[in-house]
């Protein structure tokens, strides 16, 4: 898609915090934050949730980091 949505992470006392932004033409392509923050969650050992233009995850593997951003590609590619 030629919308990719922003993402952030950062790193506070071993805990993982992931944010996801997406732009209106991405949600009229079919990209929702929310739905990119559930995909991408697990990766990092946490879970998250929000709105389809905005969305926050927490988790407790930041060895997860890189895997959770390489996961945005593949949720790009399947949808």
């Amino acid at each position: 898609h030629s919308f990719p949505p922003r993402r952030s992470s950062d790193l506070i006392d071993g805990k993982v915090n992931l944010i996801v932004a997406a732009s209106p033409e991405a949600n009229a392509a079919g990209i929702k934050a929310g739905d990119l923050i559930k995909a991408i969650a697990p990766r990092v050992g946490g879970g998250g949730g929000g709105r389809p233009d905005m969305a926050q995850a927490g988790g407790k593997n930041p060895a997860g980091i890189p895997d959770a951003f390489a996961a945005v590609a593949d949720f790009l590619a399947q949808n």
